[in-house]
């Protein structure tokens, strides 16, 4: 079985300041961007919020903006039609049931239009400071190569992880094994030779890579 107090301590001594790829300088910049991101590229979605960002500061802005004008705004993120309903939405609601401020619970944020387990912990996590797993397909894959995680069903994931990482690093191993699924541990052409938790590892292809 797996050693995931080791994986822990081997990742973070790799990623000690492990940081989201997304700009934001509030949790509603980074709710809009986690939206934005999905199926896109974290580069894109940041060339695109630099100019939201200066021009919708707040949820009432975004509320208001007119559906057609936004889908254009955001177009070059792919899935542009989707995503525009899904931000105007979310931010409808949060004026309507939240003043205007992005709520800080998983259950407030979850009940959001577009705003899944995911989103919710990216943004509980980066932009509120809390202890949260968001499960993506780097965070899938690199913890069930690594035996950390026995599921391909992302709630499951989070449980698990939840369960077996401590609490005061959660975020932090969440951003680490992201940038580990990105550098190292790819999809196609894992870097298993360079790989920091090679030893502790259970995935049977490690040694053909």
């Amino acid at each position: 079985m797996a050693d995931t107090s080791n994986i822990v301590k081997l990742l973070l001594k790799k990623y000690p300041k492990p940081q989201i790829a997304l700009h934001f300088s509030n949790p509603l910049e980074l709710l809009v961007a986690t939206i934005l991101s999905a199926r896109c590229t974290d580069i894109k979605v940041n060339e695109v919020t630099k100019f939201l960002f200066a021009k919708y500061r707040t949820a009432t802005s975004y509320a208001k903006v007119d559906l057609k004008t936004f889908e254009q705004e955001i177009r070059s993120t792919g899935f542009y039609k989707n995503k525009a309903k899904m931000v105007i939405g979310c931010c409808k609601k949060i004026v309507s049931n939240y003043n205007g401020s992005v709520p800080d619970s998983l259950e407030a944020l979850t009940s959001l239009p577009g705003v899944g387990r995911k989103t919710a912990n990216v943004v509980l996590g980066s932009a509120f400071g809390k202890n949260a797993m968001a499960v993506d397909t780097h965070v899938l894959r690199v913890s069930d190569r690594l035996g950390i995680a026995h599921s391909s069903n992302p709630d499951k994931v989070e449980d698990e992880l939840v369960q077996t990482v401590p609490g005061n690093v959660l975020t932090k191993f969440n951003l680490a094994l992201i940038l580990h699924g990105r550098e190292t541990c790819k999809a196609a052409k894992p870097s298993c030779d360079a790989c920091v938790v090679r030893k502790e590892c259970e995935w049977p292809e490690k040694n053909l890579f």
